[in-house]
């Protein structure tokens, strides 16, 4: 695994010669504050080198976005096809409490997003996903339906 570090992220690289472009995008994970830089930093890592994925990253603590609104992304990347990869994905954030719950008690209907959908500046009621954390797991049981 090797590690590279810009002033927005810092990225955990694994083997990512399986990856295909027009197939990469992302599950995401949100936090609100560099005090979880430590834990973030752990979930990164320890997906890479488990190989849980091929590449995760993390807004950088030096970040503007981070500074100024105080809050951060990590992205756990594979081939959208990839649905072993998909369901080993989601197993860590399940696993980790990475995936909110409402007041009801039902996980949060998460998406997957393409990096195509991030190039085109695809964000909010502009963003629609296909990939969903419903198409794998009962929302209310977190029971896996794949």
């Amino acid at each position: 695994m090797k590690i590279e570090e810009n002033v927005e992220w810092v990225y955990y690289i694994g083997d990512t010669s399986k990856f295909i472009k027009s197939k990469v995008g992302k599950w995401m994970y949100f936090f609100k504050s560099s005090a979880d830089m430590e834990y973030i930093k752990k979930l990164c890592s320890d997906a890479v080198m488990k190989e849980v994925v091929k590449e995760a990253k993390y807004t950088s603590p030096n970040s503007p976005n981070l500074i100024i609104k105080g809050t951060g992304v990590c992205c756990f990347y594979l081939n959208c096809d990839d649905m072993e990869g998909h369901k080993k994905i989601l197993s860590y954030f399940i696993q980790n409490n990475m995936i909110s719950k409402t007041k009801a008690g039902k996980f949060w209907d998460i998406s997957f997003k393409l990096d195509n959908q991030t190039r085109a500046m695809e964000y909010g009621e502009d963003f629609h996903s296909n990939i969903k954390l419903s198409n794998f797991i009962d929302l209310y049981t977190g029971e896996w339906l794949i």
